[in-house]
């Protein structure tokens, strides 16, 4: 099925330890997750059409933990606690859709958490190919919950993004304020990252590079976390290159991103996780 790497950030966060089938569902996943460490192959969720997360990347997901990085990989493990209850992927879905209202959407995927089987995953995701009217974008967005103390992992640090600033990527790091909403606040991690897919050996014109905006939002006194990812483009990320771009901006900045996900729609899925 050509769902792709909305969440690959989301199953970016996918630990050795999980062997479901989510292979064809991964099938367009980031590649910078892809390179760092194996994906899980589970559900029914690698995002609509992308993850990737982005995987986690792109979507990122995840026994004791579901959530570390394989042997070889540029970052220490991210270990991931387990979530207070269960969340469905129907409800992140209905969630993603809020975060874009006004919007038509297609290709809907969502992937549960399960807090009663370690096996079955225990980051939640949901996926939609959203059009606000000015082009069709993959987005998606993941919720798990990471171990205390936090630690140096996905959504934690630019790592991934240094040396990289040629290619015209960027990340930024910022904090939020301890507030009713979010209490002890929050750390905020801010990428855009163009992904360059070429087909053989031709080069990819630059009015044909992808790129995706992730956003994750950590809350430091729980762990619980939400990485939102936006694709400037849609369709079947499952082939060897990425789709065309349908759009030159995601369909939320950096700022009602931040605000989406620290807001009402999102709240009940962050209290869910930590």
């Amino acid at each position: 099925m050509p769902f792709e790497a909305d969440l690959a950030h989301a199953l970016d966060r996918t630990t050795d330890s999980l062997e479901p089938d989510l292979t064809t569902l991964l099938g367009g996943a980031v590649e910078r997750g892809r390179s760092r460490r194996r994906r899980r192959s589970a559900g029914a969720i690698a995002g609509v059409g992308a993850c990737a997360v982005i995987a986690a990347a792109g979507l990122v997901i995840p026994g004791a933990l579901i959530g570390t990085r394989s042997a070889g990989s540029d970052m220490e493990p991210v270990a991931l606690a387990m979530p207070r209850s269960a969340i469905s992927g129907a409800q992140m879905i209905d969630a993603v859709k809020k975060t874009f209202p006004g919007s038509r959407f297609a290709k809907e995927a969502g992937q549960s958490n399960n807090p009663s089987n370690p096996s079955g995953g225990w980051v939640a995701n949901g996926a939609v190919d959203a059009n606000d009217g000015h082009g069709a974008a993959n987005v998606g967005v993941s919720a798990l919950r990471l171990k205390l103390p936090l630690r140096d992992g996905e959504g934690l640090n630019c790592d991934n993004t240094a040396g990289r600033a040629e290619a015209g990527d960027t990340c930024e790091l910022s904090e939020l304020p301890s507030s009713a909403a979010l209490p002890g606040g929050a750390l905020v991690m801010s990428e855009k990252i163009a992904e360059r897919r070429p087909i053989g050996s031709d080069p990819v014109p630059d009015s044909d590079i992808a790129h995706r905006w992730t956003t994750t939002v950590t809350l430091k006194s729980t762990g619980a976390q939400l990485q939102l990812v936006q694709w400037n483009t849609a369709g079947d990320f499952g082939g060897a290159s990425l789709p065309k771009p349908t759009r030159d901006a995601p369909p939320l900045s950096q700022k009602q991103a931040v605000a989406a996900l620290t807001g009402a729609t999102w709240a009940p899925i962050l209290g869910a996780v930590g």
